[in-house]
C-alpha cells in the first residue's frame, strides 16, 4: 500500500507545472477559476477556518446547596479555533443565569457629615437587608466599610485645630472624627448582626469641598479580595451609597499628588487605605477594569440631584447600575433588591485579551427567539432564562509562523467564562516540499507550491532575469491593456514583469502596479475610518463594519432601548445610529414619541409601577430601570395645554385613571397624573332594592290611573248617548201627527185607560 504521503508527494510533482510561466499568482485563484484553467478539484488546496470544543459540561439550574462549587453559567467553557486569515468562522455561545446563587454584598457609604441622618437610618439595615436577600438566595453575606475623601489639603481642613475633630467650631454638628480616605469596616459575612453592631460604632466625619473621595474606596473594595472576603462562587455586589459627585483622576494634582494610581491594595494593618495621601484618584479606566477584573456589580446609590452624573458614569463602567436613594437613605433596601434584580435580569458578554489582528462579530437571541445582529446583551430575562450569542471571528493577517492566541469571553459579572484558543492557518500542505536553491529557479530563488521566490537582485517566474535588464521588444507584457501606461505609470519593466515604484503613502502592487493600499475612501482623514484594509482602492471591513469606508458599525448595542427593543420598535439602527420611522418619535433610542399611538399604553405601565406598583412593570422588577421619566401628581387635572397628550385608561376597580403626557425643551419627558383615579360611588343595596319596589308600585298606580281614566271617559260617553237618545224618544211622542190619543166612551173607559197609561209609564226604565 502506498503511503498518503507518498501520495501527496506524488501529486504534487503532478501539479507543479501547472499555470503560466511569467504569471506569479497564475496558481493562486479561486476554486473555479483554477478548475476551468485544467487544475483537477483534488489538487486544490483551500484551508478553511473551523472550530472544535475542549470542555463542554452542562449548563446548571441552581447555585446554592451542595453543588454551589460546580455551578455553570456558560457553555461551552473552551473552544479551539482555526483561522485562515478572511475566512469566517462562527461558535455559538449559551449563557443561563441559575436560581439561589450566592451573593456577597459590601456595603460603602459616605460618612461624611451630610449624610448623618442616612447613618441614623441604616443602624438595624443588615438584619432587614438580609431578610428581603434571602427571599432570592439561601447563601447571603453583608459586609461594611467607609470613606470620606484625603486628609490633605484643599480637600479637607488641615489646621492643628482640625486634626481630632474637623467639626471644631462648626455650630450645628461640633463633634466628628478626623478625616479618613477609606476604612474597612467588616468582611463579609453571614452574621448580619454583626453589621448593626459595627454601623452603631460609626460616627460622620467633614471634609472641605463638595466632591467626596469615593473611587478609591472602590478600588480598595475592589482589589483587597482576602481581606473584603470576596468568593469565588458568588455574585459580588458593591453598593456606593452617597450625596455628592466623586473626585476623578488628576484631581490629585490639586493636592500636589502626581503620581497615578497603581491599581493595587493598599490597607494597613487598622484595614485603612494607607497611600489615600500618596497616589491621584483612580481614573474611570482602572476602576473599571478593576472592577471587571473581579467580577464585581458595582451600585450607585445616589440622591436624585446627581442621578444624571452618574448615570453617565455607567455607560463608561461595565456591570454598573444607578440608583436614586432617599435624602435619609430609607429606601435603601427596596434599591438594593431592585438593583439586584435588574442585574439579574441582564447578560452581557464582555472580551478580554483580545487580539488586534482578530474581529468579532456578536448576534444575539434572547428569550423572544428574535436573533439581533450587533447585539451582545440581553435584558428582561427571568431566573433560569437561557440565551444565546452567536460569535463570528475571523483573522486579517497571518502572525509569524508558530504563533497562537487567545481571549476570553465572559458575562459581565460572572466568575463563569469562555476559553477561546486561535491558531493561524497560513500554509499549504505543499510547503512541505519547499526547496531552496532550486534548478527550477535557476538556483537563485525558493520553489514552494510550484512558485519561485528569488533571491534579491534576480526577477522573472523562474528568477531568469537579473535586476536592471530590459527587453523593449516585451514592453507590452508589462501593461494592462493596450494604450495604458507601462507599469501603470507606477513601476519599470523588468524581465517582463513590473518592479513597482516604493511610495511614501505606502504599498504600490499588482501585475501592472495597478493597486495600492491608501487610494480608498477615508473618513474624518481615517483611512477606511480605521475599521478596515485598503485593498486596490476598496475597503475590505473588519468584521462588525461596512460601508464603503468602513464607518457604519453593525453593532446595535446602542440601539437598544430599556425594554430590550431596538429603536423601541420605532425605527431601524442604521451605523450604530436609530433613524426613527414612526412619525413623531424622536430621542436616542427613539423612545419619546407623544402622538405615536402606543405612546399612552407605555406610559400607562409606568403610571401604574410608579404610583401604585401593580402592572407589567412591578410584577418583573423593571420599573426604576424603565420608567425615569419625571411624574407629578395633581388633584385636578388641566387638559386645555395643546402641547400634551391626554391618557385615559380603566383600572382594575373599573375607576378611570387620567394622565398627561409631554415632553420638555430639554429633552426631558414629563408625566402629570391624578392622585388617585376617578371612582363612582358605588348604590346602597336597599336603595336599589326600594327604587325598584317603587318604580313598580308607581308603575301599577299609574297603570290602574290611567285605566280608570278610559272607563270614566267611556261611561260617560255612553250615558250621554243614552240621554240623547231618550230625550229623542219624548219629542217623537209629543208631536208625532200620526199618533192620536183615544177618547173613552165612558167614564169607566176612561179610568181604565189612564190605568193603563199609568202602569205603563211606571213599566218604563
Amino acid at each position: 500500500m502506498v503511503s498518503s504521503h507518498h501520495l501527496q508527494q506524488q501529486s504534487f510533482f503532478l501539479i507543479q507545472d501547472f499555470g503560466q510561466a511569467r504569471t506569479l499568482n497564475s496558481r493562486c485563484d479561486f476554486s473555479q477559476n483554477l478548475q476551468k484553467r485544467g487544475c483537477d478539484d483534488p489538487f486544490i488546496e483551500n484551508p478553511r477556518s473551523g472550530s472544535s470544543l475542549l470542555r463542554s459540561k452542562p449548563l446548571s439550574s441552581k447555585g446554592s446547596g451542595v453543588t454551589q462549587y460546580d455551578v455553570i453559567q456558560i457553555y461551552p467553557q473552551k473552544i479551539s479555533l482555526s483561522l485562515r486569515p478572511g475566512d469566517q468562522t462562527s461558535f455559538e455561545v449559551q449563557v443561563r443565569p441559575v436560581e439561589d446563587y450566592p451573593v456577597d454584598l459590601y456595603y460603602l457609604m459616605d460618612l461624611s457629615l451630610s449624610m448623618k441622618d442616612d447613618l441614623d437610618t441604616i443602624r438595624n439595615l443588615g438584619t432587614k437587608l438580609a431578610e428581603e436577600m434571602r427571599k432570592l438566595t439561601s447563601n447571603f453575606r453583608l459586609g461594611f466599610g467607609s470613606f470620606v475623601d484625603k486628609n490633605i489639603s484643599p480637600f479637607s481642613y488641615t489646621a492643628p485645630k482640625y486634626q481630632d475633630n474637623p467639626c471644631n467650631g462648626y455650630k450645628l454638628f461640633p463633634n466628628c472624627v478626623p478625616t479618613f480616605g477609606f476604612r474597612h469596616l467588616l468582611s463579609l459575612t453571614d452574621k448580619v448582626d454583626r453589621f448593626n453592631e459595627e454601623v452603631q460604632k460609626q460616627l460622620v466625619s467633614r471634609n472641605r469641598d463638595a466632591p467626596e473621595g469615593g473611587f478609591d474606596a472602590i478600588l480598595q473594595a475592589a482589589v483587597c479580595k482576602e481581606k473584603i472576603g470576596w468568593r469565588k462562587e458568588a455574585y459580588h455586589l458593591l453598593v456606593f451609597a452617597t450625596d455628592d459627585v466623586p473626585h476623578l483622576a488628576l484631581d490629585g494634582k490639586l493636592g500636589g499628588l502626581v503620581h497615578p494610581h497603581d491599581g493595587q491594595c493598599h490597607l494597613n494593618d487598622k484595614n485603612e487605605y494607607s497611600a489615600a495621601n500618596m497616589m491621584d484618584y483612580p481614573s474611570l479606566a482602572l476602576l473599571g477594569e478593576k472592577l471587571a477584573e473581579n467580577n464585581i456589580f458595582l451600585i450607585f446609590a445616589v440622591t436624585k440631584r446627581h442621578y444624571v452624573l452618574y448615570k453617565n458614569l455607567t455607560a463608561l463602567i461595565p456591570g454598573t447600575t444607578v440608583e436614586i436613594l432617599d435624602q435619609d437613605s430609607k429606601n435603601i433596601i427596596q434599591l438594593i433588591v431592585n438593583a439586584y434584580n435588574n442585574i439579574r435580569s441582564k447578560v452581557e458578554l464582555s472580551v478580554w485579551d483580545h487580539p488586534e489582528d482578530l474581529n468579532l462579530a456578536f448576534t444575539a437571541t434572547c428569550q423572544d427567539g428574535q436573533p439581533l445582529t450587533g447585539l451582545r446583551k440581553c435584558a428582561d430575562l427571568k431566573i433560569g432564562d437561557t440565551v444565546s450569542f452567536n460569535i463570528t471571528v475571523d483573522a486579517r493577517g497571518c502572525p509569524p509562523k508558530g504563533t497562537r492566541k487567545g481571549f476570553i469571553i465572559r458575562p459581565v459579572g460572572f466568575k463563569d467564562r469562555l476559553e477561546v484558543s486561535v491558531d493561524y492557518r497560513c500554509d499549504c500542505s505543499c510547503t512541505y516540499y519547499t526547496k531552496s536553491n532550486s534548478s527550477r529557479c535557476n538556483s537563485a530563488g525558493t520553489y514552494s507550491c510550484g512558485m519561485c521566490h528569488c533571491e534579491p537582485g534576480y526577477l522573472g517566474a523562474r528568477c531568469e532575469c537579473e535586476e536592471g535588464e530590459v527587453d523593449h521588444q516585451h514592453l507590452s507584457a508589462c501593461r494592462e491593456a493596450e494604450g495604458k501606461q507601462v507599469c501603470s505609470g507606477r513601476g519599470e519593466c523588468s524581465c517582463n514583469q513590473c518592479l513597482c515604484y516604493e511610495s511614501e503613502f505606502g504599498k504600490i502592487y499588482g501585475t501592472f502596479c495597478e493597486c495600492d493600499d491608501f487610494s480608498c475612501a477615508r473618513h474624518k482623514g481615517i483611512l477606511c475610518s480605521g475599521h478596515g484594509e485598503c485593498h486596490c482602492g476598496e475597503c475590505k471591513c473588519h468584521a462588525g463594519y461596512i460601508g464603503d469606508n468602513c464607518n457604519c458599525s453593525t453593532e446595535t448595542a446602542s440601539c437598544a432601548s430599556d425594554d430590550g427593543k431596538i429603536c423601541s420598535g420605532r425605527g431601524s439602527c442604521v451605523c450604530g445610529r436609530c433613524q426613527c420611522t414612526e412619525p413623531g418619535a424622536f430621542g436616542d433610542t427613539c423612545e419619546k414619541c407623544p402622538t405615536c399611538p402606543d405612546a399612552c399604553g407605555t406610559k400607562r405601565e409606568c403610571i401604574e409601577c410608579r404610583l401604585f406598583n401593580t402592572g407589567r412593570l412591578a410584577d418583573n422588577q423593571t420599573c426604576q430601570r424603565m420608567c425615569k421619566d419625571e411624574i407629578i401628581t395633581v388633584e385636578t387635572l388641566k387638559t386645555d395645554d395643546s402641547n400634551t397628550v391626554q391618557c385615559v385608561y380603566k383600572t382594575e376597580n373599573d375607576c378611570v385613571m387620567k394622565f398627561t403626557y409631554s415632553e420638555h425643551a430639554n429633552g426631558q419627558s414629563v408625566l402629570t397624573a391624578l392622585k388617585e383615579p376617578e371612582c363612582a360611588v358605588a348604590p346602597n343595596a336597599m336603595t336599589v332594592l326600594l327604587a325598584v319596589v317603587g318604580s313598580i308600585l308607581l308603575m301599577g298606580i299609574v297603570l290602574l290611573a290611567i285605566w280608570k281614566l278610559v272607563i270614566t271617559i267611556h261611561d260617560r260617553r255612553e250615558f250621554a248617548r243614552f240621554q240623547s237618545a231618550r230625550s229623542r224618544a219624548r219629542y217623537e211622542m209629543a208631536s208625532n201627527p200620526v199618533y192620536k190619543q183615544s177618547i173613552p166612551s165612558h167614564p169607566m173607559e176612561t179610568d181604565f185607560h189612564m190605568h193603563s197609561i199609568k202602569s205603563c209609564n211606571g213599566g218604563v226604565h
